[in-house]
């Protein structure tokens, strides 16, 4: 039997969802780092790390005050990308060299004075942020992207502005203005993505109704969702929004959850069953009481949860950060060498500054500016658009080291639809429709896909299922409860090991069958076999898996024979049967300890050790499994086709990305010594205006391999 537990193991236990008291001491280094308590702000986009938050509404619901301060910092990109657009507009037109560039001439009276007014609004306001980004940079971290792009822009503008008033030489206005526009532009787009990423789940907050029908004695008043507290009955009408988290008390109906856990069939509740709020009540009436509210419900927390994700950093932009500050170290020794040489040369020394601004100027490439935020928030997109909900962006992008996959069998490879296909009596007191009968009554409140489809077949049946007393979880093997004065256990055959308890030869009639057993008082009473049909798509998923060289390898906790059946007809490399969830962890780490990059798949909740030590954990299905914090991937349904895309899209984002910085960083390889002139004993020096034109295709085509992206998930 697999993981089959207590059916709170298979719910969503919203009481465990504290960030605040999250113990990861247990967590691999890369998961225990992400600090759910603190607000580090280090790594936010640039200028988002000076803003203030500590000005956020604390009784805003969780997720909701950093979402509008995404939203408001990226208004202000917008405006001043906008803005200093129009305003660079007439410094191109009006710019000699590029009037000289394209052979024409139309110039104002006092145009050197005009280029600097409009000019000196496009570097003070436009680049403010990266202006201020920069001070953020030197008081903590040291030289970055603000720091590339400020001591590019500062020397532009300024030099430029001494050859308005008085110094020899082209001005670099033009130049000053495209970089800033470009660069706001490339920030604007990395802030989208950052507030695109979670925006499916913000979206769920409207879902919440604005006020709840509460039942107050025998009167119904309508109050806010705010004045709502725990232990409060509310009634929820037909077609109306679920208000709170709570338990039913009263009715039974189904509920449309696809908003909140991707399930598009209505699901059964009834009494005593977990409702979540922002859920959509059918044709019933019921009555709730309330649970959670507020900042605890599951919708707060699963925004909370996601937001504080979006907020790391993954490799490949650290490595743009690094790659960045090596830039400004370099543009900064070759730019002063550039002078001196030139200098040493006997050459003037306006001719020498204009070559050192040049070379200053150039090493700041628009396009490693754009290089990752494009790719990100492209990736961020199109996998939202097919079900891959990115927690972890290292995670995303390691996923292709991936080797060694490893399954949970129920629900990923299979449907998880389980039917009912023989009950035997092993006990001459008991027939097999009164084994079916006292089993039924441990396995009606829980979700478990067995537990389900044994109720399936007892109301197919018609039978009257008997209430349970001191119901009890055995973990990982079963259930027990008192039933009608007699202690009933159904559990796996493992447990039958455990207790020495012999297993009937005829037990497993057919290798593809899935066997509990029922125990009466201590003895063996008799047994249920249920069938599982393994999805069509997995035998796809799986020759994707092995085309791209990744064994794959499936962990149950079914039988023997039943795992060998599945494994052999789907081509596995390799089966663990009678699993309890602790012992994955050490299949996890015995796949690592052979050298394999290791991926995790299973239920967020019960397999929250392996998924945490997994090297890249992703959790599959239902909305349990979007509750599971130690997973580094979620996805929205069980499909194992969508984990061959998520790792072959993984693959292709990283590729995009490095492609991204070679074309960005190979620009400058090339342009900064032509600019500072190594070719001059050859009449060459890159200018300006043919290094703006390199800078702008470079730009180009990291904007159009970016795009690319787009065309690579689902490709095998």
């Amino acid at each position: 039997m697999e993981n089959h537990k207590d059916h709170k193991d298979k719910k969503m236990d919203h009481s465990k969802m504290n960030h605040d008291k999250e113990d990861h001491s247990n967590l691999p280094a890369d998961k225990a780092g992400m600090n759910h308590d603190k607000k580090d702000h280090s790594n936010l986009p640039a200028g988002e790390a000076g803003m203030d938050h500590s000005s956020h509404d604390g009784n805003a619901p969780m997720g909701m005050a950093g979402h509008d301060h995404h939203k408001m910092m990226v208004a202000d990109f917008r405006k001043r990308f906008w803005v200093s657009l129009v305003i660079t507009i007439p410094i191109l037109f009006f710019s000699p060299m590029i009037q000289e560039f394209f052979g024409y001439d139309f110039r104002l009276p006092g145009n050197p004075y005009y280029l600097f007014a409009l000019s000196s609004f496009v570097y003070f306001w436009g680049a403010w942020p990266f202006l201020k980004g920069f001070y953020g940079e030197m008081k903590t971290k040291g030289a970055g992207m603000m720091t590339l792009i400020s001591m590019a822009i500062s020397v532009a503008y300024f030099y430029s502005t001494a050859t308005v008033f008085g110094l020899k030489g082209e001005d670099f206005f033009w130049e000053l203005s495209t970089l800033i526009v470009i660069m706001l532009l490339g920030h604007w787009i990395e802030m989208k993505s950052v507030l695109g990423a979670s925006k499916a789940l913000q979206l769920l907050v409207s879902m919440l109704p604005s006020e709840a029908h509460k039942v107050v004695g025998d009167t119904i008043q309508d109050v806010k969702l705010d004045d709502l507290i725990k232990d409060d009955i509310i009634l929820i009408k037909p077609g109306e929004k679920i208000p709170a988290d709570g338990v039913i008390t009263e009715g039974s109906s189904y509920l449309n959850e696809s908003m909140l856990t991707g399930e598009s069939k209505p699901v059964k509740k009834e009494l005593d069953d977990k409702v979540i709020g922002g859920a959509i009540n059918g044709n019933s009436t019921l009555k709730v009481k309330v649970e959670h509210t507020g900042k605890d419900s599951y919708l707060s927390k699963v925004i909370k949860m996601v937001d504080e994700a979006q907020r790391t950093k993954s490799k490949m932009q650290n490595l743009s950060d690094r790659a960045a500050k090596w830039l400004t170290y370099i543009a900064l020794a070759i730019g002063f060498g550039t002078l001196a040489v030139w200098l040493i040369l006997g050459f003037p020394f306006v001719y020498a500054l204009e070559r050192m601004v040049t070379v200053m100027v150039i090493a700041c490439p628009h396009a490693l500016g754009l290089a990752i935020p494009l790719v990100v928030a492209i990736s961020t997109a199109v996998s939202a658009q097919n079900g891959l909900l990115i927690r972890n962006r290292t995670a995303f992008e390691e996923s292709r080291k991936i080797s060694a996959l490893l399954f949970d069998k129920t629900g990923t490879l299979t449907k998880g639809d389980f039917g009912v296909t023989r009950i035997e009596s092993v006990d001459k007191k008991y027939s097999s429709a009164e084994v079916l009968r006292l089993a039924s009554a441990l396995e009606q409140s829980s979700e478990h896909p067995i537990a389900v489809g044994i109720i399936k077949k007892v109301k197919a049946d018609k039978v009257t299922i008997p209430k349970p007393e001191k119901f009890n979880s055995i973990t990982g093997k079963g259930v027990e409860a008192n039933v009608e004065g007699k202690e009933i256990k159904v559990v796996s055959p493992g447990y039958l090991r455990d207790e020495k308890i012999a297993i009937p030869d005829d037990a497993y009639s057919d290798a593809a069958e899935t066997v509990v057993f029922v125990l009466i008082d201590g003895k063996l009473a008799g047994y249920i076999a249920l069938s599982d049909e393994i999805r069509p798509e997995s035998a796809e998923a799986i020759k994707t898996f092995k085309k791209n060289n990744i064994k794959v390898y499936m962990a149950t906790g079914d039988n023997e024979k039943t795992a060998k059946a599945v494994s052999d007809k789907l081509g596995l490399d390799g089966y663990y049967a009678e699993v309890l969830p602790h012992q994955k962890v050490e299949i996890v780490k015995d796949l690592q300890d052979k050298g394999e990059f290791v991926a995790m798949t299973g239920d967020g909740v019960n397999d929250a050790p392996a998924l945490a030590q997994a090297n890249v954990g992703v959790a599959v299905g239902s909305g349990s499994d979007i509750a599971a914090e130690t997973a580094d991937i979620i996805l929205v349904n069980s499909n194992p086709k969508d984990i061959a895309n998520l790792i072959l899209f993984g693959k292709a984002t990283y590729n995009k990305m490095i492609q991204n910085l070679i074309w960005a960083t190979g620009y400058n390889v090339v342009a900064i010594p032509l600019a500072a002139g190594v070719l001059y004993s050859t009449g060459f020096v890159l200018g300006p205006a043919v290094a703006a034109v390199f800078m702008s295709l470079s730009t180009i085509i990291v904007a159009i391999n970016a795009q690319l992206l787009k065309r690579k998930i689902g490709k095998k």
